[in-house]
């Protein structure tokens, strides 16, 4: 994943054409959002077009498949996350692409956490409340994620695992609309994702009960975390970045990553993520690569120990 050997010609020209950033979830989610802000923001740096296309399905197996297999001439990039690059190869016997092999590394653009959300009709205003429910009606409640293997996903089941509560996993394409049925009480609960939940938050549609993160969401402040709400162990990290196909040339990494740290640091661009409730974040492409070695086996041993086997 760390390989960029292919030289660049006439690199000043980069880039000569539109570029594509494949966002592998649908319309309206975190990565479809992310994707949007970066591209604009890039878009005014390279005065170039730099388009979201969305490819959703698999648990995000689609969009990764597509864009290991473009030419890496970097004019088609990737807005990949740890589901993607960290948990797919632990959830799904097959996977079709390598996550350490297939992709150029770019930069980490955003770290967050779910949150736990439920239905205004669920009679739990706190986790502990909702413990307490969940254990008197084991298998009844059913909580949405954007696919097997998203964050929703493996905080649901890490919920699980820690309380020992029992809940019925309901996958949908899509994080957003998880959100949209259990807005619509179709499901009870959802570890969501800050970006699809906060709106319906805030307009009282759906009930905050904790964050996973380790401190306190920006975008819902008077919402504890998991760890307040005394679900002490903690959940595992959640993060997006920006990869490519393998062996994008060097000078290309660099000049998106360079563009990258840049708009990390626009008012505009933390004040957005502020709004989301997701924290801006920049990496070196080395530091990525990291992220990804270091996060398998740490995320192995969290599903073992959640009970999660791969299908």
């Amino acid at each position: 994943m760390a390989g960029f050997a292919v030289p660049l010609h006439a690199q000043d020209a980069y880039p000569g054409k539109t570029v594509r950033l494949i966002a592998p979830f649908p319309p309206g989610g975190s990565t479809d959002t992310l994707a949007r802000i970066v591209a604009q923001k890039l878009t005014d740096a390279f005065a170039r077009q730099v388009i979201v296309e969305n490819r959703p399905g698999a648990s995000a197996m689609i969009g990764h498949e597509i864009a290991a297999k473009a030419p890496a001439d970097g004019y088609t990039l990737l807005l990949t996350s740890s589901g993607g690059l960290v948990s797919n190869g632990l959830l799904f016997k097959r996977l079709g692409y390598d996550p350490l092999n297939d992709f150029t590394p770019v930069s980490v653009i955003a770290l967050a956490g779910p949150v736990l959300v439920v239905h205004p009709s669920v009679p739990a205003r706190s986790v502990k409340e909702f413990i307490a429910l969940a254990r008197a009606r084991p298998g009844q409640l059913n909580y949405g994620s954007g696919g097997r293997g998203t964050g929703a996903h493996i905080s649901g089941e890490v919920f699980q695992s820690i309380t020992g509560v029992k809940l019925v996993h309901v996958p949908y394409k899509g994080g957003i609309l998880a959100t949209t049925d259990l807005v619509g009480g179709q499901i009870e609960l959802s570890f969501s994702d800050m970006v699809p939940a906060v709106p319906h938050v805030k307009s009282g549609r759906l009930r905050a009960l904790a964050v996973t993160t380790t401190e306190r969401s920006p975008a819902i402040p008077d919402v504890p975390t998991m760890a307040e709400a005394g679900v002490t162990r903690p959940f595992p990290p959640q993060w997006w970045a920006i990869a490519g196909p393998k062996g994008m040339p060097a000078a290309v990494v660099n000049r998106i990553n360079a563009e990258l740290a840049r708009t990390m640091k626009l008012a505009d661009v933390r004040e957005r993520y502020e709004t989301l409730g997701i924290f801006t974040h920049h990496t070196t492409p080395e530091r990525m690569t990291e992220m990804v070695r270091t996060g398998i086996p740490e995320m192995a041993q969290i599903l073992k120990a959640a009970g999660i086997e791969p299908d």
